[in-house]
């Protein structure tokens, strides 16, 4: 047998908030234990908060409470099966991405520290980084990726090659002007 009982503190009339539920049992009947209300118990239950507080009741008494699980609105279950397949989508994705740039980051470290590189290798350096920039563009077209981490991944890559070819002598940067363009 369950029972519901949905009572809110506030509502109640002010002789009625002294009283608290405890669960008394008679001899005679073994299996049911009946309910009453006694105000012994009533101030220290309420004192520290617990409006009925089963665990400190002088004879414990089991309370079932079932609910019926709810089914999952169609809608829901649609959307956790498109989330879900996004998500395998996107990580599949930036799996990609991490995967091209360490390939063109290893790249330039080893270019970087090969002290007789010559100028043309830099060629192949940068088909690794255009292979990269269309996946990266790719990603942002599609939502994995926000624009502006996009652009910081290109950047990241933009900046290693130009540091190497600096390092080289392959590119000498241009100092900028301290003044105001006339």
């Amino acid at each position: 047998m369950a029972a519901s009982v949905s009572c809110s503190w506030l509502t109640l009339p002010s002789q009625m908030r002294n009283l608290s539920l405890t669960s008394s049992s008679s001899p005679s009947v073994s299996n049911s234990a009946s309910l009453s209300f006694s105000r012994t118990l009533s101030l220290p239950l309420f004192s520290q908060g617990n409006c009925l507080s089963l665990s400190t009741v002088q004879r414990r008494a089991l309370v079932v409470c079932e609910a019926a699980p709810k089914k999952k609105v169609d809608s829901a279950v649609k959307r956790t099966r498109q989330a879900e397949k996004r998500r395998v989508y996107n990580k599949a994705r930036k799996s990609e991405i991490k995967t091209r740039s360490k390939k063109v980051l290893e790249a330039l470290e080893v270019l970087k520290k090969k002290p007789d590189a010559q100028a043309e290798e830099i060629l192949q350096i940068e088909k690794l980084i255009g292979e990269a920039y269309s996946i990266i563009d790719k990603a942002v077209r599609v939502g994995t990726l926000h624009r502006n981490t996009g652009a910081n991944r290109k950047s990241r890559l933009a900046r290693r090659k130009k540091a190497v070819e600096i390092h080289h002598g392959w590119y000498t940067p241009v100092p900028e002007a301290s003044g105001i363009a006339p």
